[in-house]
Order: structure tokens, then sequence, then C-alpha cells
């Protein structure tokens, strides 16, 4: 039995991820910790596991909320920055606390989100194996995929390769305030600096695990011979369990919209859903993502259900259609449902998951900037119409239950530390 440590964005997306996992090897014999602010100890609860707090005076609890209320409200660019800052000021918390709490409670093992850039150096720190773990788009820079934070589509061409270097570059400028935190506790614990042009020197030589099945990437040359697509890290039994009123849904053909848990104050977005699936005969769920009550959005066109939050792993299993923000969690729990999607990408990675959807023809992309109700309107009616999307989707269900999931990342991580 070995002694797991989780670390992980405290963010809803990376969280189920990271529980479902851990529960897996908690269910194999190990003991598994998770660190992480106050507002994400439920999680750990509710998978049974263990859980260390960190953060606790620059982050009490109900600060998450706040911050994810206040990235709600944003959009784009300014939205990626107030994230970066988030990221920063999460990234001292986890060097100044978490290599204590590892040594207080024993950690033998560390399994460390791909977008954590301070993991690897904790993990060398306290000379201990990690493996890293890739909860949104896998970040291993190569010259003909675009870069993860982009809405780029796949092209190969020099043309293509010289705008990806560029947005690359950009990228890494972007997170140099995190680097250079990094770096100054790199210095102040004796070991040499990171190296900022190879970013491969952030991530496991044992094993990264990535959610995504093989087929939701552009085509890839440079992955090392440890990288294992697994498909989604999911898990019911994970999760915190979620009332809803089953009894209102109808036998009508069933429309479920989120736009996830960070971006759900954006409520004109919901209104012109509500407005564009008017006339169809279908029922339309919309979930505020938790953070918004659903007399704040009042009252919509067509009377859909509102709720504040929903048991999504189980309305997907009934939905034939998913208006999504293409976050990674959504857009892989539709295609493990064989759902088709409407994308409407916000922020973050999320234009470049909803470029992967356009790419593998499982749903229609809708740019939040021409979001209008017509816009809307047309590309549900094509996506319910058209049976080549719903077709796509229903291969990417039979790809995801062969790749293994949760089952089969938790065997990887086995193998790589015995």
């Amino acid at each position: 039995m070995k002694h797991f440590g989780l670390l992980c964005p405290s963010l809803v997306g990376h969280i189920n991820n990271f529980m479902a996992l851990g529960y897996e090897l908690q269910q194999r014999g190990h003991r598994v910790t998770l660190f992480g602010l106050p507002d994400v100890e439920s999680y750990a609860n509710a998978a049974g596991l263990d859980f260390f707090p960190v953060g606790t005076a620059r982050f009490p609890v109900g600060s998450t909320k706040r911050s994810q209320q206040q990235l709600g409200k944003l959009k784009g660019v300014l939205a990626l920055f107030y994230t970066i800052d988030l990221f920063r000021r999460g990234t001292e918390v986890i060097l100044q606390e978490v290599p204590h709490g590892c040594k207080q409670v024993g950690i033998e093992i560390l399994l460390i989100d791909q977008t954590l850039l301070e993991g690897s150096t904790i993990a060398e720190y306290l000379q201990l194996p990690f493996i890293t773990i890739c909860s949104a788009l896998l970040l291993n820079p190569e010259p003909t995929v675009p870069p993860a934070l982009t809405s780029w589509h796949y092209n190969p061409s020099w043309f293509g390769q010289l705008r990806n270097q560029i947005g690359t570059s950009l990228l890494e400028l972007a997170g140099t305030p995190i680097k250079l935190l990094v770096n100054k506790y790199r210095r102040k614990w004796g070991l040499a600096l990171l190296d900022t042009s190879n970013e491969l020197n952030l991530w496991s030589k044992k094993a990264i695990i990535s959610q995504q099945p093989p087929s939701f990437e552009f085509p890839r040359k440079n992955l090392p011979d440890y990288f294992h697509f697994t498909g989604p890290l999911a898990s019911r039994v994970s999760r915190a369990e979620i009332t809803f009123p089953w009894d209102k849904l109808t036998d009508k053909p069933l429309i479920y919209a989120s736009l996830g848990t960070l971006q759900n104050k954006l409520l004109w977005v919901f209104s012109r859903i509500a407005s564009a699936c008017l006339g169809l005969d279908a029922q339309l769920v919309i979930s505020l993502g938790g953070a918004t009550e659903p007399k704040e959005l009042g009252d919509l066109p067509g009377s859909p259900i509102v709720v504040k939050a929903v048991p999504q792993l189980s309305l997907l299993e009934r939905a034939n259609l998913c208006i999504t923000h293409a976050g990674m969690n959504t857009t892989l729990e539709s295609l493990s449902n064989g759902v088709p999607m409407v994308a409407i990408p916000i922020t973050n990675d999320q234009p470049a998951v909803a470029a992967r959807i356009n790419w593998t023809k499982t749903g229609k992309v809708i740019p939040l900037n021409n979001c209008t109700v017509d816009t809307l309107a047309m590309a549900i009616k094509q996506v319910l119409s058209q049976p080549e999307y719903r077709q796509n989707a229903l291969k990417f269900k039979a790809e995801i239950n062969k790749v293994g999931g949760v089952t089969k990342a938790a065997e990887i991580i086995e193998a790589a530390i015995d």
C-alpha cells in the first residue's frame, strides 16, 4: 500500500477528476490525501479521502465561491488574466504549505495536475516520485499543434507552425509571474532554476495521463512513450449527491445546457439559449453551475427547467443535445454518452476544446461574440437534424469505453511506481 498525495487547482473541473482517481486508488488498498483550500474539503469527504487543508489564512471558507463569482462575470482576456492571478496566489500557498504537509502525513507519491507549474518543484524538493495528470487539454508543446488556450484549427503548414510558435511564446510570457515565483522557492531550496525553454522538465518522466480519448486530439508525433490517453477520469461514486426534479422530465427529446461552474454569471447567454429552443419539440434543462440561484435568471421563454446544479453524469445519459461552454469535463462526459454538442466557448482552454469539437464534427461551435438567438437556433437545429453529429459522438462513446478511463489510469500509476 502506498500513500498518494493529490495536488490540483481548487476548481470543480479538476477536483472531480482527482477525486475519481483518488477513490479508485483507495479501492485498490492505497491511502489518498487531497491537499486543497478549505472550500474543497467536501469533495474529499464525498469521495471518502483524507484531506489536508492549505491556505486557510489567505483563502478562508467561502473565498473560492467569491472568486468564481467574480470570474463568472468576465470573459476573454480579462478572464484569462484573472485566472492567472488566481493561480499565482494559489501557487504561493502550495509552495509554502504543501511540503510541510507531505512530510507531516507521510506522502510517498504525488499525483500532480499538469497545470500546476510548482508541482515538480515540490516533488524534487521532497525527493518524491510523481505522476502528471492532464485534467484539461494536454499542454505538451508540438510545432504543428495549436497552443492549448487558443481557438485555432489544426494547420500543419509552415504558416500554421509559425502561428503556433508565436502563440506559445505569448502564453509562456503570460505565465512568467508564476515561473518567477517558483524559481524564488527553487533558489531557497537549493534547486537549479527552471529551464523555461523546455516545459517537459515540469512533468513526470514516469507517466503522464490525459483524460482525453486519443481521437479527441489533433495529430501528435512527439509525445513520449510514457504518455497515456485513458479517457475521462469520472465517477459517480466520488461525487456529492445532487437532487434533481426527475418527475418534471417528459418523453420529449432532452436538451441540456450548462456553462460550467466558473463562467456561469453570463445570464444573457442562458436567456438566448431558451429563446433559441422555442418551437422545438424538445425539453430544455438549464444548470446554473452552483453559484447562481434560478431566481436571478427570472422567467425564461418556453419555461425550461432551471436548477442551481444537476447530477450531470445521470442527466447526460438521457440527453439528445448538450449546449456547453466547451469545458473539458462536460465535453468528455457528453461524448461518453454519445451526445453531440453546441459549444459556446468563453475562456481558458474552452476555445481549444471547441476547436476539437469542430474538428471531430461532434458538434457546432458558436463564438461568444456571435451568440445570438438566430445563430443558436440554427446550430441547435443542425446538430439535432443532421445524423453525422450524433454518429460521430457515438464513435467517441465506443472509443471511451475501450480506453479504460479511471480504472486504466490507476493501473498505469501502479505500474509506474512499482
